[in-house]
Parts: C-alpha cells; structure tokens; sequence
C-alpha cells in the first residue's frame, strides 16, 4: 500500500450507498432493536463497522434475504 492511502475501494464501491440500521430495518419491516440483538448473536446480514456506526451494504442484505427460507411451496408426493 502507498504511503498517505489509506482505502482503495472497488470500482462500484460507494461509501454513500451504504444503508443504516434505520434503513435496514425499515425494509425489512422489523424493530431496529430486533437488527441490534441479531447482530449480537451473529444473525441477520451482513454488516460494516465504521468506528461506532454501523452500516449494511445493500448486496449484503439483498444476499441475506436470498438466502431465508421461503414458505407456500406445495411439495409433490
């Protein structure tokens, strides 16, 4: 790394598309204190930690919703 940089982020990387846990819970329709006990017990998505602020990328959270089960599916016997 070259003295004086201290970040050197991805082309499509973007600081401001970074969500908060308000955004975050507002999408996904829960408490913001339900996001705040899944992180402190290592579920619900991903997350970033930028000094005492915490924010989610959007490809993280869209990937943790992916990856939930999903429900109403008939299975065939």
């Amino acid at each position: 790394m070259k003295k004086g940089i201290l970040f050197s982020p991805p082309a499509d990387y973007s600081l401001h598309s970074l969500l908060n846990e308000h955004e975050v819970s507002h999408q996904l329709g829960i408490s913001v204190a339900s996001l705040r006990g899944w992180r402190l017990i290592r579920q619900g998505p991903k997350f970033v930690k930028i000094g005492a602020a915490v924010r989610y990328k959007p490809a993280d959270v869209a990937a943790w919703i992916d990856s939930r089960p999903t429900g109403g599916e008939r299975v065939q016997r």
